[in-house]
């Protein structure tokens, strides 16, 4: 007789008081909100009960053990959009190629997991999601940034790292609000000038890309950490001669000197403490 896997989905009303029950509220990252986990052959066939229980503000379909790999998310059912209440969200480590747009009804998130998963857009109407603070969408498929995101102006932190993004838009500068821009293991080029007006950053990670240049004004980021706690994330990795990776790791302000100074003296760049030498542009003119 041939195996066969036994998928469990509850339907009956004792079924809802057996999820409820499973409610937790101790949680320490999210004491005293209703958060419910499912794990193994559930991330597998959504029990559809799940969507009767309006009470919930966590729910976490991700699976975490080595022995649940083998049971991962395929889909997000769009009944999703009925739990109402969620602040959080998480979904990373499943293989998930696209999400329903009924996510984008969940207008109370605060908070969604995404990382470790097949994307490469998002649904028509993210952009809804005002109240989000934190993305996680690292290790995804992402060619091109997402300029719904940039309409996201309450957004504090956003993971993008290991994606395959090639250019940032202009209108990145929106985010007024974001503090935490991580993009290392990307394939970009050059930042725009406009991310200089993100004033409010102070963790930005762009190494290992493919950046030879700064823009001009990016002394106007004078909140970033890099001098008092720089990793390998932060720049390591680039082809950066504009300024040298030697000063960016002595942080913004070194930053800023060398780019002022530079261009105080017709586009130049420092060599050494007396010694100038013209830029590529120069060069090429």
């Amino acid at each position: 007789m041939p195996y066969t896997h036994y998928i469990y989905t509850p339907r009956s009303t004792s079924d809802i008081k057996t999820f409820r029950l499973r409610i937790d509220t101790e949680d320490p990252l999210f004491r005293g909100k209703k958060k419910l986990k499912l794990t193994g052959r559930e991330l597998s066939d959504i029990p559809k009960v799940i969507f009767q229980l309006h009470e919930l503000e966590i729910l976490d379909l991700s699976p975490e053990r080595q022995s649940c790999l083998n049971f991962k998310l395929l889909a997000v059912p769009p009944g999703i959009c009925r739990l109402t209440n969620l602040t959080v969200l998480i979904l990373d480590t499943n293989e998930l190629t696209e999400l329903p747009e009924e996510i984008c009804q969940l207008v109370d998130l605060e908070s969604m997991a995404l990382s470790n998963n097949l994307l490469d857009h998002l649904p028509k109407g993210f952009d809804n999601l005002q109240k989000l603070r934190s993305l996680h969408m690292a290790n995804n498929l992402f060619e091109v940034f997402p300029k719904e995101l940039c309409q996201l102006e309450n957004l504090e932190f956003l993971d993008m790292s290991d994606n395959k993004l090639t250019v940032l838009p202009v209108s990145i500068s929106n985010m007024k609000n974001l503090h935490t821009l991580l993009l290392f293991l990307n394939n970009l080029s050059k930042l725009p000038d406009s991310l200089c007006e993100m004033t409010e950053l102070y963790c930005l990670w762009i190494g290992n890309n493919n950046i030879s240049r700064l823009p001009q004004n990016f002394g106007n980021l004078k909140n970033l950490d890099w001098n008092e706690r720089y990793t390998s994330s932060v720049l390591d990795g680039n082809p950066l001669t504009y300024p040298p990776l030697e000063i960016c790791r002595q942080g913004v302000r070194a930053i800023d000197r060398f780019l002022r100074t530079s261009n105080l003296n017709g586009g130049q760049k420092l060599v050494d403490d007396t010694t100038w030498e013209k830029t590529e542009e120069d060069e090429a003119d």
